[in-house]
């Protein structure tokens, strides 16, 4: 097989040291953003990867809170790659719906990540709700783990994050995804698919997951 980079006489990309354990393409993007700049050495575009770059499984969300479903991501991922391995589980929680839809957010409606349906059947959920009453947030737990073929041995973290809002009657916004253009964070004017990407990992749930999760993973690579 040839050696396109050799040929080319580029040098050949570096291999991922970081895999976030999921394949949802914003999450990843995110990540990156967060991640640029912050860990010394880190190619955050090239070595910063989700789990289909490099066969990771697509790990089922079987466990009854966000911390269990993102320790069973990125435990699973660790071990099948070889990698340091991040993974989050993440979702709404709604004030008058007893923090639903929370661990099934993104198959509210019943097919996973169909995020229109999702949005169409919690808006006529409630649709005879008064602003007063609208209260939500977005809540994540972010994971790290090690894997056991590591030299310090496998070890895990998990960090938490939250962005309180009011939900609006109709969505606004084309950036973000999920429930991005329904959630409007207390103190703003717009929903958070309005937001730049600078603006939203500023405050998001995730954001503040992943910043608290930085130190572990400035730990976990070094000198790997």
């Amino acid at each position: 097989m040839n050696d396109n980079s050799a040929v080319s006489g580029q040098s050949p990309a570096p291999a991922p040291r970081l895999v976030l354990a999921t394949h949802n393409k914003g999450k990843l993007r995110e990540l990156r953003d967060l991640l640029r700049g912050q860990v010394p050495g880190l190619d955050v575009d090239t070595q910063v990867v989700d789990a289909s770059a490099v066969g990771g499984p697509d790990v089922a969300e079987t466990g009854v809170t966000f911390a269990e479903n993102s320790l069973l991501k990125a435990r699973a991922v660790a071990e099948a790659t070889g990698l340091v391995a991040i993974a989050d589980d993440s979702g709404l929680s709604v004030d008058v719906l007893g923090g639903a839809p929370g661990i099934f957010s993104a198959r509210w409606s019943g097919r996973h990540g169909d995020d229109a349906a999702n949005l169409r059947l919690l808006l006529a959920q409630l649709a005879d709700v008064p602003d007063a009453h609208r209260g939500a947030a977005f809540v994540c737990a972010a994971a790290l783990a090690v894997p056991a073929s590591a030299g310090d041995g496998a070890h895990e973290v998990v960090e938490y994050g939250q962005l309180a809002g009011t939900l609006l009657r109709e969505p606004r916004g084309e950036g973000g995804f999920g429930y991005d253009p329904v959630l409007q964070p207390l103190g703003l004017d717009r929903s958070c698919a309005e937001l730049t990407p600078d603006e939203k990992n500023a405050i998001s749930h995730r954001g503040q997951a992943f910043r608290a999760l930085l130190p572990a993973i400035v730990d976990a690579l070094a000198g790997r």
